[in-house]
């Protein structure tokens, strides 16, 4: 019996990464890319239009980092399978993307042989995770409930301080994101004072410093 194809996006804003990662799975007959994008807000958009199984997505990416495209992917597609295939291996990330349904994690610095055996996990919804991702930290996660921090930025806050640190201005975040100016400036009014910060300088270090855009 022959296995389904499986319909793969890659969203990675670096053109060598998707690139790579395309041709080593156009050695496999049973997974199909049917998709890349270079940001988070045209990995959504691609998802919306190609329906894929599997979305292989790194996490510094610009317009919505890896986080909440996986919010978002997970809320309008509960069943798909979402790897996170990144650079960063913070224990923190890595329980937020938890948190955010994502089930496949590997770095890039890891072996081809496990982004293969990660998709083929993921292909009959099993999570994998590579040496990234200890058993103690996954028991750690579902053993636990998710605490609420008092700094915690809602996804609309976060997805303001990210195109804030891009250096946009408050009217075209707001044309970006379709809501009002008023309504930008109060989001970007709460997560300064959630995260302490006084400064628009301050913000783009927080946004560094937390993978939400690249230094």
């Amino acid at each position: 019996m022959t296995s389904p194809i499986r319909r793969i996006i890659i969203v990675d804003d670096h053109d060598a990464i998707r690139r790579g990662v395309r041709q080593l799975l156009e050695t496999k007959p049973y997974y199909q890319v049917v998709g890349e994008a270079p940001d988070g807000r045209s990995g959504l958009e691609l998802a919306r239009e190609v329906r894929p199984d599997i979305a292989i997505v790194d996490y510094s990416i610009p317009e919505l980092n890896g986080l909440d495209l996986s919010h978002a992917l997970k809320r309008e597609f509960p069943r798909i399978e979402i790897l996170l295939y990144t650079m960063h291996d913070r224990e923190e990330i890595i329980m937020a993307v938890l948190r955010a349904g994502v089930r496949g994690f590997i770095l890039k610095s890891d072996a081809e042989r496990h982004l293969i055996a990660a998709l083929d996990a993921l292909s009959i919804h099993r999570p994998y995770f590579s040496g990234a991702i200890s058993d103690a930290l996954l028991h750690q996660f579902l053993d636990s409930k998710p605490q609420a921090l008092a700094s915690s930025l809602t996804h609309r806050e976060r997805e303001i301080v990210q195109q804030v640190a891009e250096g946009r201005i408050n009217k075209e975040i707001a044309q970006r994101l379709n809501i009002s100016v008023k309504t930008v400036e109060t989001h970007r009014a709460s997560a300064m004072r959630k995260l302490k910060l006084r400064t628009t300088a301050d913000l783009v270090r927080y946004a560094v410093r937390n993978q939400l855009i690249q230094a």
